[in-house]
């Protein structure tokens, strides 16, 4: 099975769509067709064996439309070859003929209506003799307007011929109506004047439905070119993320730099990067450092600090260092590429509320002909002229064209998917879309979703015969021999104070209690309380804060030399600095949530107590998440799921909605609805709101546009008529139907205002609260130095300082050129709070002293 994309020309309603997509599911070997009238594209599905391109593009030639395969090689987002854009050589299109339309509108209007406005007029105009002249006239203005719009008319009497007439067939078949009805009267009046008839000349000479047919072509055209220069706007999103690509690379093979088409970069060819540069493909860090801005595939605004061993982005935009990396992805696996396909393939899908208008619309023109024809002979029947009754049934069928109702769901899904793109939230279709919209229980995987996913030093206590350095010296020689999983939190603890780790000899795993070992010939411990008991050490009151430090969720490790206790040391996977403030934002929405995690119920109750989250399920094995949403499903709920691991990928496939942390493993990824280009919560609750406010803005122009023809057709049927003396004139018929289409996508365009939740608006947030706490003064004043990684520029500075003053009771002077702040407390504030405020904003604390 192979799918293929096509951009399809000359469609102008859900009614074309319909015509389209039914005209190629036809064909032997089609498994799905989808049409997007937004983008002018088609993506079809079939079987190689029984079908091919070129019967495909001749299927949508016979429903009177055209064609032409999408190339392939532009796929990338850095190639370098240009396609044809048949969306834009049809808006230029449409311009040119809205001009000439217009040339030949404006003196046609002035000879069949200027006196009506008092604008100065050729007496011969006036004169019946010469009625003939000014009615020929008319005609032959009115031919080149037919010309240039000869499309309303091709694609119109085909599609009608066929079965299944669309809006260029209301358009056709009224502006037709008019100037079929005014070449009539052109004989009449040849007739007329031939026999002395005056008073039929004048009848006639008045009656010339000219100036209407051709101005329902121009208003029209106007609408359609209006339409379109409006439509581009939602396609900006895309737009700007294929211009973030390079088009070169500069690449060292043989010793020497050269720079070759970005297309040409292969997989581990060593690039170069200068400052100012955006980076051309995804690798490593081989060689160099520097601050990345990653704000265009992640949202995150601040800069990104890099060296050797990281992971660089295509797009990135190198701000400052000089650096080579080691390429790993290449053309249409970059990222970047990746995002772009995300996008594209979001915004030409459907969702399920679209089916309700293209329901609609495969009967629609058919009831609107219907509608027209009988208005007309009701009229006539009624006793009232010809030409009323002709010009009530053009009014119907050019207000009726169902171009609002067509453009109501693919434009705000166009805006809605490229705007999540913006901010780093990839949605992979329109009904992820809609289905984010009925969420109402959210499934959070603890590690590494909710947590760090790696365990860190939260606490120190120490004995009395101790420093906290010296404890943590000690721990980090006992557990550098071992592999258990604290081990690496210790180390890395120790590695950051930049303290001294020795050797030890004799070293012993206890297992499931510790382990033991000598340094410089003094005997040591690390481990749980049963080890300390089971070896008679003398504990104090140890075992208490213990205890206080398990219930907050932390694992304590005791350190003991020779019979002495000598302290504690707490390692636990912290929360991230958003975690809690998006809990909240969940909450706030009327979600419930739920929290997962293979952890034993204490520790999992401790988590709960510090998010004041819903409800939690612990001790959950990998292959059983998917279960715990099985069963939440099977009790009425509509669930999203948030999680990042390889064993959250069945979880992510059996929920409503699988929303992957982007950070995570590749096969979350690709089982996921929904992907977040970073590891922040906060960005679930933005999916969750952009999903309503795009649905609300569907469900809004949707309304509108069944309003509008629910109010627009019994007006121009003369239903008011009677009562009111209400007459629609088809001129101002078809200005309402243009206004309509153009409504509907400047509603859309508003979500292009959507911003995305930050973390600061909770106030519970104290990390990045905006209001600082008053310091009293009369407490002693503690001094800390802070050895701070990653600032470039005042504004990173500027920003450090921000937010190390807005913890309560800190204040600080930051200095770029010693990459170092200045602290002063007013009361104890743990390193792990200064360290989380500043890694929240994309720095790193490597040193406190």
């Amino acid at each position: 099975m192979k799918t293929e994309k096509f951009d399809v020309t000359g469609m102008t309603c859900s009614s074309c769509v319909a015509h389209v997509e039914k005209s190629v599911s036809k064909l032997e070997g089609v498994k799905a067709v989808n049409v997007n009238l937004l983008t002018n594209s088609m993506s079809v599905s079939f079987d190689e064996q029984n079908l091919n391109v070129i019967t495909i593009e001749n299927a949508v030639v016979d429903a009177g439309y055209e064609a032409h395969l999408r190339e392939t090689a532009t796929n990338s987002a850095a190639s370098s070859i240009q396609k044809v854009d048949y969306v834009q050589l049809e808006q230029a299109e449409m311009k040119m003929r809205w001009w000439i339309s217009l040339v030949f509108l404006i003196p046609l209007l002035y000879i069949s209506m200027g006196h009506m406005i008092g604008l100065p007029y050729p007496h011969s105009f006036h004169s019946t003799e010469n009625a003939l002249i000014v009615a020929f006239t008319q005609f032959l203005l009115t031919l080149p307007i037919v010309f240039v719009n000869k499309k309303y008319f091709q694609v119109g009497y085909k599609t009608l011929f066929k079965g299944a007439p669309n809006m260029d067939s209301l358009i056709a078949i009224g502006s037709s109506a008019a100037i079929v009805y005014g070449v009539f009267a052109i004989y009449r009046i040849g007739y007329a004047l031939g026999h002395g008839d005056m008073e039929t000349v004048r009848q006639f000479s008045q009656d010339l439905y000219f100036e209407s047919g051709a101005t329902i072509l121009t208003l029209i055209t106007l609408g359609k070119y209006l339409e379109a220069k409006s439509k581009s706007r939602t396609t900006d999103a895309i737009t700007r993320l294929m211009d973030l690509a390079p088009k070169t690379a500069t690449v060292i093979r043989e010793n020497h730099e050269l720079e070759i088409p970005v297309e040409q970069v292969i997989v581990d060819d060593v690039v170069v990067v200068r400052p100012g540069q955006r980076v051309p493909v995804d690798g490593v860090v081989e060689s160099g450092n520097s601050s990345l801005d990653e704000s265009a595939l992640t949202g995150e605004s601040l800069p990104v600090f890099k060296e050797k061993g990281d992971t660089v982005l295509s797009a990135s935009i190198n701000k400052s260092g000089y650096f080579t990396l080691q390429a790993t992805k290449v053309g249409n696996d970059t990222t970047l590429a990746h995002i772009i396909r995300l996008v594209e393939d979001a915004s030409s899908s459907k969702a399920p509320i679209s089916k309700l208008a293209d329901k609609i619309s495969a009967i629609f023109v058919p009831v609107v002909i219907g509608i027209s024809l009988l208005s007309v002979l009701v009229w006539l029947l009624l006793g009232y002229p010809f030409d009323f009754a002709l010009s009530i049934g053009i009014a119907v069928l050019v207000i009726s064209c169902p171009c609002a109702l067509g453009l109501a769901t693919p434009v705000a899904i166009m805006v809605g998917t490229g705007k999540g793109a913006e901010y780093g939230i990839l949605i992979k279709s329109a009904e992820s879309l809609e289905t984010a919209y009925k969420i109402d229980t959210v499934v959070l995987d603890k590690t590494g979703t909710i947590t760090e996913g790696k365990p860190k030093v939260t606490d120190i206590l120490i004995g009395k015969s101790i420093s906290e350095s010296q404890l943590l010296e000690i721990a980090a020689a006992l557990e550098k021999p071992s592999e258990h999983p604290l081990s690496e939190a210790i180390l890395l603890e120790a590695e950051d104070r930049k303290l001294k780790i020795q050797q030890v000899d004799n070293f012993q795993a206890i297992p499931g209690q510790g382990i033991e070992a000598s340094i410089d010939g003094v005997n040591y411990l690390a481990g749980n309380l049963k080890l300390m008991t089971d070896r008679e050490i003398i504990l104090h009151d140890f075992p208490q804060l213990s205890d206080k430090l398990a219930d907050e969720g932390k694992t304590p490790l005791f350190i003991a030399r020779g019979k002495e206790i000598l302290g504690i040391i707490a390692v636990a996977d912290i929360l991230k600095p958003t975690s809690k403030e998006a809990i909240e934002q969940f909450e706030a929405m009327g979600l419930e949530v739920v929290m997962l995690t293979g952890d034993h119920a204490k520790t999992a109750a401790a988590i709960q107590a510090q998010l004041g989250i819903s409800s939690f399920v612990a001790e959950v094995l990998p292959q059983d998440k998917d279960k715990v949403i099985a069963n939440l499903q099977a009790s009425g709920k509509t669930v999203a799921m948030v999680g990042d691991g390889i064993n959250d990928a069945p979880a992510l496939m059996r929920s409503n909605l699988g929303i992957a942390i982007g950070a995570g493993a590749d096969i979350a990824i690709e089982s996921a609805d929904v992907v977040l280009m970073r590891s922040d919560l906060l960005d679930a609750v933005t999916t969750l709101k952009l999903s309503k406010a795009v649905m609300v803005n569907i469900k809004q122009n949707l309304f509108w546009a069944f309003f509008y023809n629910i109010i627009g057709i019994p007006l121009a049927a003369g239903v008011f008529y009677a009562a009111l003396g209400w007459k629609l004139n088809p001129m101002f018929a078809a200005a309402a139907m243009s206004f309509s289409s153009v409504t509907v996508v400047l509603n859309a365009l508003r979500l292009l205002r959507f911003k995305p939740i930050v973390s600061g608006s909770s106030k519970t947030n104290q990390l990045k609260s905006n209001i600082k706490q008053p310091i009293n003064t009369d407490k002693i004043m503690i001094e800390k130095t802070l050895q701070i990684k990653g600032m470039s520029c005042p504004h990173c500075s500027m920003r450090v300082e921000k937010v190390l003053n807005a913890i309560e009771g800190v204040e600080a002077v930051v200095d770029l050129e010693s990459n170092s702040a200045k602290l002063k407390l007013t009361h104890e504030v743990s390193d792990e709070t200064i360290k989380s405020a500043v890694d929240a904003i994309g720095y790193e604390v490597v040193e406190v002293a």
